[in-house]
């Protein structure tokens, strides 16, 4: 029994059917045509059958014979063309009837005989719960689901088993994995249709429907294509791996797997609109090809269904939690909507899918939405990622890692970001946002770039670095060794300098902000030089070493005995302590290694030759004088180990 909803809509179809059937039968003289057949009957007045009694007896026996055993028995018969004869033969008694019932309706009450017009009516309901049953078991009959393999062997595509994106994942916290990377498979070229209906069956069906309408039984026939050709729809979306989910259920399930269910979703859709409906509005168009108002609205019931499904998985996704390692599903999601629409557009073109239509487009709009708040929760976990605690040995920060390779995976959808944000209007540059961008920064890129253009993907990435910088310099003040605290800034620096370099990051930030980030690592190295070495090679000063501060009076030994011991104690202590001091980039290694060399070796050198002869006669002068020229021991053991490895051990 058909719900209140059902008998809404069909209700509204049958009001379209004015000019449909005003089309049908300006082409009929009340007999409906058979298949390939034309009709040789004149429109004329209408007379009752002299053996009227005779034609109805035959007409009952016509319709009574064929209740019960149906077109089934025929049309799965051996001999089709034999059978299918048989069939017609049934559709021209029915249309027999209808032109009787059609007739006598249409007299006046004065010559009206109502006993054989009811005797016509009944035969003609029998008829009509004969057709409408046939109507249902053809359906049902040759409905069954698509199976994945052929929709897939016709795309000519790898796998559609895939839960992977059609971009490479990337470890956010860890690029060192990068070759573990499962890459997608996506679908192939969808470009094509299906015909799940034979031909032959179609043509019946369409026969069936066209006498049903004119009888009255629109409102039966809908129903009846609408409730099977739907269920086909969503059994064939079920099997290829995406099944209805309400909001609660989208909200609760964990990320992981509402990431897999993401994918099947993107894969299904595509499938779904350019497959499965696009076959399913020619299906509607062919069994209803007289009444193509009947068509439209059955086909937009009978799609809407599932199509509903998929808009509701798209907006649960948008309103869920946002959380930064969710906003490149979002734009995968967004992508393929986008990607959609047209074909959506094209495919549900008609009035009665007109909210269809607005509600692909609010879906899309709503995913754009989530990705500019989900891109915002990036600012606001740099800023809420306030550690009590230092990173070990000056090492590069786990927060630095993933705020570079989430950028640099950003600019994989550099297009679609920048459509975003363009959506917004720019007010997604208020909030967070604005208050991480100094007006001074985007002047100063405008004016080292020449560009007074700058894109909202631009500013929300300058914003970033610059709450990352904050962020980082923050984090440089929990170490209480000042000189650690510059390797710190020097390794995330240089981390994030080589990441932009490599990147689509650098057209977004510009020549100028790497060349100004550049030098910050270089002043960085220079603050831990002078920090760090300073106190070293104050102990290879002349001053205070003559007797009377007169270079040309003799030398103090304990002052030149304490020099020397004060030399070694901290180039033990520099030895021992930085040993577990970190620097992962071979050539940020290769530059220390040489500048520290290049300041303390040749001022020792200089030192230990103008001073060495006054200590070499006392006793034990190795007690001060470690290390020799002869030897040249610094620069012997000034080696670094690999990447990863500590910065001062083995240095020394």
């Amino acid at each position: 029994m058909a719900s209140p909803e059902e008998d809404d809509t069909v209700g509204n179809i049958v009001e379209t059917l004015a000019d449909d059937m005003h089309r049908v039968f300006s082409k009929l003289d009340g007999r409906f045509p058979c298949i390939g057949g034309t009709n040789n009957r004149k429109n004329e007045e209408f007379a009752l059958p002299v053996n009227l009694e005779e034609e109805l007896s035959s007409l009952e026996d016509t319709i009574m014979k064929w209740e019960g055993s149906g077109f089934r028995v025929a049309v799965e018969g051996s001999n089709w063309s034999e059978e299918l004869e048989q069939v017609y033969s049934y559709l021209r008694a029915v249309d027999d009837i209808q032109s009787l019932v059609d007739g006598l309706s249409q007299l006046p009450d004065d010559v009206k005989d109502l006993t054989v017009l009811q005797r016509l009516e009944n035969i003609h309901h029998q008829a009509m719960d004969c057709l409408e049953e046939e109507f249902r078991a053809l359906l049902e009959k040759h409905s069954n689901a698509v199976d994945p393999d052929c929709v897939f062997d016709s795309a000519s595509g790898p796998s559609f088993n895939s839960s992977c994106d059609e971009r490479a994942f990337r470890n956010l916290a860890d690029d060192e994995k990068e070759e573990d990377v499962p890459v997608a498979q996506p679908v192939g070229d969808l470009n094509f249709t299906i015909d799940s209906l034979p031909s032959e069956i179609v043509n019946l069906l369409s026969e069936i429907a066209v006498r049903m309408v004119r009888a009255g039984y629109s409102t039966e026939c809908c129903q009846v294509f609408c409730m099977i050709r739907k269920m086909f729809l969503e059994e064939s979306v079920i099997r290829l791996g995406f099944e209805k989910m309400s909001i609660e259920e989208v909200q609760r399930i964990q990320w992981e797997l509402l990431e897999i269910e993401i994918s099947k979703w993107m894969q299904t859709l595509k499938v779904a609109v350019n497959v499965f409906t696009s076959s399913e509005r020619i299906l509607c168009d062919r069994v209803f090809v007289d009444l193509p108002s009947v068509s439209e609205s059955c086909f937009g019931e009978l799609a809407r269904g599932v199509m509903i499904q998929f808009f509701n998985f798209g907006e649960a996704v948008a309103i869920s939690r946002r959380s930064p390692e969710k906003l490149f599903k979002i734009l995968d999601m967004y992508e393929t909507l986008w990607d959609l629409i047209p074909k959506i557009n094209s495919i549900f073109s008609g009035e009665v899918c007109s909210a269809l239509r607005s509600e692909a487009s609010a879906v899309w709009l709503r995913l754009g939405e989530a990705a500019r708040g989900t891109f915002s929760e990036l600012e606001n976990a740099i800023q809420g990622d306030l550690a009590k605690n230092p990173v070990p040995g000056g090492a590069i920060h786990p927060l630095t890692r993933y705020v570079m390779n989430y950028m640099r995976l950003a600019c994989d959808y550099r297009d679609t970001l920048e459509q975003v944000f363009k959506q917004d209007g720019g007010a997604g540059m208020n909030g967070v946002s604005a208050s991480a961008l100094d007006h001074s920064d985007v002047l100063e890129f405008r004016n080292a770039t020449n560009r007074t253009d700058l894109s909202p993907l631009s500013m929300k990435t300058i914003a970033i670095m610059n709450l990352l910088d904050s962020n980082l310099n923050a984090k440089s003040k929990l170490y209480k060794d000042p000189a650690l605290s510059y390797v710190f800034l020097m390794n995330n620096g240089r981390y994030i300098v080589q990441k932009v370099k490599d990147s689509e990051l650098h057209s977004l930030l510009g020549d100028a902000w790497v060349r100004q980030h550049s030098s910050n690592v270089r002043q960085y190295h220079k603050s831990y030089q002078r920090v760090a070495w300073g106190k070293v090679l104050s102990c290879l000063r002349d001053e205070g070493i003559h007797v009377g501060g007169n270079f040309s009076s003799g030398v103090s030994k304990p002052v030149l005995k304490e020099r020397f011991k004060n030399f070694n104690a901290l180039f033990e202590e520099l030895q021992k302590t930085q040993s577990t001091w970190i620097v992962a980039d071979d050539q940020l290694q290769t530059e220390l290694r040489i500048s520290v060399a290049e300041m303390v070796i040749p001022a020792y050198r200089q030192f230990l030759g103008r001073f060495q002869y006054y200590l070499e006669n006392d006793r034990h002068p190795e007690r001060y004088i470690k290390y020799g020229p002869e030897e040249n021991c610094l620069l012997r053991q000034a080696k670094l180990q690999c990447a990863n490895a500590y910065l001062f051990n083995e240095l020394w």
